[in-house]
């Protein structure tokens, strides 16, 4: 059980987290013909719009209402009735996701009256969906907004229905899964003949395919026709303690019962994943699915010998954190570096002694003796200050390509993470080995070992530690 404490400083030195808004705009982003929109100034918009093009590498639609000084002093409902009227007139979308910033939550604009007179004003935007979210930016993090997103997608959309169809599941992602993790996701219910719809859905908008035309909406995703009928599901996946709030509020609205996994990443906890798909579908696991988990147990075998006691710093949302976390732990690592943005009823059970809420300055002085720094790309400066090993994870990743591809769940996604874990360890070992495992007369005589007289010194082979050498 871990202390979760808060960082009490004046303010954050090389923050890490991300605001609210941003997490709802990627919730929004994973609908269908759907065009995110943020109430507030051009800047914050064009920040979020900068870091998601820099993570997905694709074109992202975002548009803002244009606050400035005058408009935010007088209040914002002139700004939202253009930029609604606009965006209907130029692109006609289905859904229009709106969400509030730092600036018009503290002036107080109340943005549900002001949509109930737009829409009395102009009955041609009828047909379009307009959902809006509080998510001031000065308190909460990514993962909260992302989850205020979904409750009020549900809130708005969702309503009872009486004809069920049997093989219908409603799931809810959290903001740590990938488009690769969905698809991996999707895959496995349908293996089990059950039909997915995750909402939202970003593996259909941002997975980083070529449309055959151009679009300012999302292109992609949950469809409108489907958020309407999510209460003719059989039921509710929620995959992270953050969806928590939205699979109630789909059992309170629908009737439809749900289901928590607070992560797929790790053996026992895809088991319970297979184990709850083979009881609603009535079917055995596939043998597919037998296979890969033997995989699995024989790639952690393989791979704690090269994890055991390392020591790991992870700075990250807390359901990623909590998913990473208690894998390493699985894998013999000591959680010794803990850093999160946000408070979430798991962190205190990560097997660590401690959770900080703070920014990457607390987890640079935390983790001076870590074998291996795990963060997002903003990271990388630290970890070369502090010369370890570097694991990009979670968003923003705008060093590498593939982010969005990248699948660490089911237990094809916790293999190839054992393995990309275990590799780092021991390439970071074949660096130093030379060095750290022959002795000071070896090095005395010469550089590489080659001599007979240091062959003596030597482990059983310089390329592998010693304890692998004396395993093997």
């Amino acid at each position: 059980m871990a202390t979760v404490n808060t960082n009490q400083k004046a303010c954050a030195v090389n923050p890490l987290k991300m605001s609210q808004p941003i997490g709802a705009a990627l919730a929004f982003m994973g609908l269908n013909h759907c065009l995110p929109t943020l109430h507030g100034s051009q800047g914050c918009t064009s920040f979020g719009l900068v870091l998601f093009v820099r993570h997905f590498r694709e074109m992202i639609p975002l548009q803002t209402t244009a606050m400035n000084e005058v408009t935010t002093i007088l209040g914002g409902m002139e700004n939202i009735e253009q930029a609604i009227m606009n965006i209907w007139n130029r692109n006609q979308p289905e859904i229009l996701g709106l969400a509030s910033t730092g600036l018009t939550e503290t002036k107080g604009d109340d943005v549900d009256a002001y949509i109930k007179l737009i829409r009395a004003k102009h009955p041609e935007i009828a047909d379009m969906a307009i959902i809006y979210v509080s998510t001031p930016d000065y308190v909460g993090a990514f993962q909260d907004g992302w989850n205020k997103a979904v409750v009020r997608i549900v809130q708005e959309m969702a309503v009872p229905c009486e004809v069920k169809q049997a093989n219908r599941v409603n799931v809810l992602p959290g903001s740590h899964l990938t488009a690769g993790d969905i698809n991996e996701i999707r895959e496995i219910i349908e293996a089990f003949g059950l039909e997915p719809v995750f909402i939202p859905d970003i593996s259909g908008s941002l997975d980083g395919h070529i449309p055959e035309d151009f679009t300012p909406t999302t292109l992609g995703g949950t469809t409108l026709q489907q958020l309407r009928t999510m209460g003719a599901a059989r039921a509710t996946i929620a995959i992270g303690d953050q969806m928590h709030a939205a699979a109630i509020e789909l059992e309170m609205k629908t009737g439809v019962p749900y289901t928590m996994f607070d992560r797929l990443t790790g053996l026992e906890a895809n088991d319970n994943f297979m184990q709850h798909l083979a009881q609603l579908s009535g079917r055995p696991v596939p043998q597919k699915y037998r296979r890969q988990r033997s995989q699995l147990q024989d790639a952690l075998l393989d791979a704690h010998f090269f994890s055991g006691g390392k020591k790991i710093a992870i700075g990250a949302e807390p359901d990623l954190l909590w998913s990473i976390g208690s894998f390493l732990a699985e894998m013999g690592c000591e959680l010794t570096a803990n850093v999160t943005t946000t408070h979430s009823a798991m962190l205190e059970k990560l097997p660590a002694e401690e959770v900080l809420i703070g920014d990457l300055e607390d987890l640079e002085t935390r983790a001076k003796d870590c074998d291996l720094l795990i963060t997002h790309s903003h990271g990388r400066q630290m970890a070369e200050r502090l010369h370890i090993p570097f694991l990009r994870m979670g968003i923003p990743t705008f060093d590498r390509l593939g982010a969005a591809h990248k699948v660490i769940v089911g237990y094809r996604g916790t293999r190839d993470l054992a393995f990309e874990i275990a590799n780092i360890f021991l390439a970071d070992d074949h660096e130093v080995g030379p060095e750290t495992w022959a002795s000071k007369e070896t090095e005395s005589h010469c550089a590489d070992g080659a001599c007979g007289s240091c062959q003596s010194q030597l482990p059983v082979s310089i390329a592998e530690p010693p304890e692998v050498a004396h395993i093997a």
